[in-house]
């Protein structure tokens, strides 16, 4: 019991398949009319989470991205700004990669898995009553918010607003480690046990192992292109820093933290070479900025429910949301499931995702959160490689 309290991602499989066994079967074991009255439930509570991360959001972008910004700007010099810009660069590639790939494959790959063709009579099960939390803030405000006021205390030497904003940012940690991410599994039974009872369960089963086996072959690949351009850079081998890099790799996939791998990541970039100075500012602040398998996971994810649910894929919005992913998630890998919680705002409002399928992204991004934190951490090796070949005569002042 002790194991699954401490591990998300065993207590999110007992609640997909729990919900899916109940939803299913549970109107035969006691009956139609008293299987809704218990659906109902869950579609109560879900009802008043939904509105609850509604309001919740907009406040984790501030508490996040501004101390982020902010802790980067205080210590401001070349070999930061060059391995933010190397870091957000690697992200956006992962994105327009993966977003090509996904375009490419997945309108054939899920044709004729739509939602559209499920009756919607059986899902006109209502919440037994809704309660309005109306957000301080909407999400794109917040993330401008966010960026203008970070960029102002990164400016201002020994910032009280910069103390305020890590108080706040422990504040918003302890929401999503105490209330959030405790309260996600019961979330996502409840879609799940709907889903099942309106019949839409077998065709997002369907899309998962699809999903999943795609996205995790694309993180291999990703980590190859990312050490092969950094062994051309640095003239290393590609495939013996990767290889020197698997301890990082297999330590995130049990962790599901970037921030919480920084010690074996720091220890593997040693044996690479890679001089000191170089990888004790690179490797902390990658652990905090560079989200390649994240945004990967993200945007494969949205294009695949956006197609099995009849959403209009924009491409110029969908350009502009790659863009806001990598900067919307920036500090948020230090708390696992922390990234989709950080992003799910701005795929509320920029791709058209409710709550339904909102817990839906949920629910695959944490189904590979350990393989995309994996992809994050051993690809900031090769950043490290990069930068160290830069600055390997040259002040990093």
């Amino acid at each position: 019991m002790n194991f699954i309290k401490k591990n998300l991602l065993v207590q999110i499989i007992i609640a997909i398949i729990g919900g899916m066994l109940l939803g299913q079967f549970l109107p035969e074991i006691i009956g139609a009319d008293i299987a809704s009255y218990v659906i109902r439930i869950f579609i109560t509570f879900n009802g008043f989470f939904s509105e609850f991360l509604n309001f919740i959001i907009p406040l984790i972008i501030l508490g996040l991205i501004i101390p982020a910004i902010g802790n980067i700007g205080q210590g401001a010099s070349k070999l930061v700004v060059y391995t933010a810009a190397i870091a957000y660069a690697s992200t956006l590639f992962a994105g327009f990669t993966t977003f090509g790939i996904s375009m490419a494959i997945f309108p054939n790959l899920l044709i004729n898995q739509t939602t559209a063709n499920i009756p919607t009579a059986v899902n006109d099960l209502a919440p037994y009553f809704s309660l309005q939390i109306p957000p301080l803030l909407d999400v794109m405000s917040a993330l401008f918010t966010a960026f203008i006021i970070g960029i102002g205390v990164s400016r201002i030497k020994n910032s009280a607003l910069l103390n305020i904003s890590l108080e706040f940012e422990q504040i918003i940690n302890k929401v999503i480690q105490k209330i959030i991410i405790p309260l996600l599994p019961v979330f996502i039974f409840g879609i799940f046990m709907n889903m099942a009872h309106s019949g839409e369960i077998f065709i997002m089963i369907t899309v998962f192992s699809k999903i999943i086996v795609i996205i995790f072959i694309l993180h291999i690949a990703l980590l190859l292109i990312q050490y092969i351009i950094a062994g051309a850079i640095s003239k290393k081998n590609p495939f013996t820093s990767l290889k020197v890099m698997l301890p990082a790799y297999f330590t995130a996939l049990g962790t599901q933290s970037s921030a919480a791998t920084i010690p074996v990541t720091l220890r593997q970039a040693e044996k690479l070479g890679l001089k000191d100075d170089i990888i004790k500012l690179t490797i902390p602040l990658c652990a905090t900025i560079h989200l390649s398998g994240s945004t990967m996971k993200i945007v494969a994810c949205a294009i695949a429910l956006m197609l099995i649910q009849g959403i209009t894929i924009d491409l110029l919005n969908f350009i502009g949301f790659i863009f806001m992913l990598g900067i919307a998630m920036v500090a948020a890998p230090g708390v696992p499931g922390g990234a989709i919680m950080a992003a799910i705002g701005i795929i509320g409002t920029m791709l058209g995702f409710d709550a339904k399928s909102q817990a839906l992204m949920i629910s695959l991004y944490i189904a590979m959160d350990s393989f995309g934190t994996a992809c994050n951490v051993t690809g900031d090796g090769a950043i490290a490689m990069i930068l160290d070949k830069i600055f390997k005569n040259k002040s990093i002042q």
